[in-house]
């Protein structure tokens, strides 16, 4: 076994410390990017005076490299910044390497790290090019850090000095292509999706213990059945359901006892992956591979059963996306195909205003902030647009780094998270 300072040296974070050495940075507060897609979960941030230009050598706060791979986006509380990754345990970076599963604590100030910590271990895990043992991103609630690594495992760390609370690799399933869905959280239940290759489901843990609470059987006629979609938990008329989409179908469950509200099916549609949004009464969703087709789904008081003959508000099955999830503001709905074709549509009727190119191959979900659109393409091409109905590129940026993580925001600055580094961007 490598021993964790040689790993670390090797992978090169030798300004890494352990968790057991004080803290060199104030403690985690208010979480101003708490999770996947933001406080909101849906891609929005309040932030003012957001940078619009960057370069590799421009508008650069700092930047910190990364060891090892990962596709989580980070998370922000206080004056902490936490993201994962899976590091090769032999310093060789195939794709069949052991790994050792990992969260990293950093100083929002400097990008400095603060701790470093060894979740599990993966013995020849496997995953697709455009996946990664880390995908998941962590979440953090009350000073507490919630890390996901999929079928590898699950755990909550102490946020200021990452001693570990719990952990449990009890959850495993048979996965395809790798893991994906971040987890979410309700009231004291830690939920995520298990969407394996045989029996997908839900699952949920108690937040404090790691101890399941539900457990939630997935039924569809897709013969696909694996995907990787991160819940949203929304309200409906003072009713909270988990908008948790699979393959073939989409459930509303019940976040408390895992019990269906509502299921719409979509047929085929398989290896989900984007986040479903919720806005003017509508849930919005892609449907997968291996032709991805946009539904705008009413949610109502109505809504029970069996509500896809009822309840279909609209359908776009052109440039729908398979990877990145979407965006609203106002009255238009944004979302861009995995081959950079950014479409603005009426979130209301689905009639659509534009449909142009935009970016290069892209899998980054997009971010609405401060008045503008950010994308980020797989080579690392940061786009800035106008919302409107009208077509307007404001800004493009070239950091010249391979990107599939979605962005972050903190303060009034950015965190993109690249291949092998993680930069925060000022203006």
């Amino acid at each position: 076994m490598i021993s964790k300072n040689a790993l670390l040296s090797a992978a090169g974070l030798a300004l890494a410390v352990t968790s057991s050495a004080a803290p060199t940075a104030p403690a985690p507060t208010a979480p101003s990017w708490p999770e996947f897609r933001g406080a909101a979960a849906q891609g929005h941030s309040d932030a003012k005076n957001l940078p619009l230009t960057w370069s590799p050598t421009s508008h650069i706060a700092w930047k910190t490299p990364v060891a090892g791979i990962g596709w989580s986006s980070p998370v922000v509380a206080g004056t902490r910044i936490f993201l994962t990754s899976a590091v090769s345990l032999s310093g060789k970076e195939e794709a069949t390497a052991d790994r050792s599963l990992r969260v990293i604590s950093l100083d929002a100030s400097n990008g400095k790290p603060v701790w470093d910590v060894e979740l599990f271990q993966a013995k020849s895990p496997r995953a697709h090019r455009k996946n990664s043992h880390a995908s998941p991103t962590p979440i953090f609630e009350d000073g507490k850090l919630y890390i996901h690594f999929g079928h590898l495992g699950t755990a909550c760390l102490d946020a200021l000095t990452g001693k570990t609370l719990w952990s449990t690799q009890e959850f495993a399933y048979s996965p395809v292509h790798g893991n994906g869905s971040s987890p979410v959280l309700f009231e004291d239940i830690l939920i995520f999706n298990a969407d394996a290759e045989t029996e997908p489901k839900v699952i949920a843990l108690d937040k404090a213990t790691g101890k399941a609470r539900w457990t939630f059987a997935r039924q569809s006629e897709a013969k696909k059945k694996f995907s990787f979609c991160t819940p949203l938990i929304i309200d409906v008329a003072g009713q909270k359901q988990l908008i948790t989409p699979g393959s073939g179908v989409v459930n509303a469950l019940n976040p408390k006892d895992g019990t269906e509200i509502w299921h719409f099916n979509y047929d085929q549609g398989y290896s989900v992956v984007p986040r479903p949004i919720y806005a003017h009464g509508m849930i919005y969703l892609s449907s997968g591979y291996d032709k991805p087709v946009l539904y705008a789904i009413k949610v109502d008081a109505s809504s029970k059963g069996d509500v896809t003959a009822t309840h279909l508000g609209w359908t776009i099955d052109k440039a729908a996306p398979h990877n990145p999830s979407m965006a609203v503001i106002g009255d238009e709905l944004y979302f861009v195909a995995d081959n950079g074709i950014l479409t603005c549509a009426d979130a209301k009727t689905g009639a659509i205003h534009y449909s142009e190119r935009c970016t290069g191959p892209i899998s980054a979900s997009l971010l609405a902030a401060d008045g503008k659109l950010y994308l980020q393409d797989e080579k690392g091409l940061g786009i800035v647009v106008k919302p409107g109905k009208t077509f307007s590129i404001l800004a493009t940026n070239d950091l010249g780094e391979r990107s599939l993580a979605s962005y972050a925001v903190i303060g009034s600055d950015l965190l993109i998270r690249t291949e092998g580094n993680l930069y925060r961007i000022k203006k």
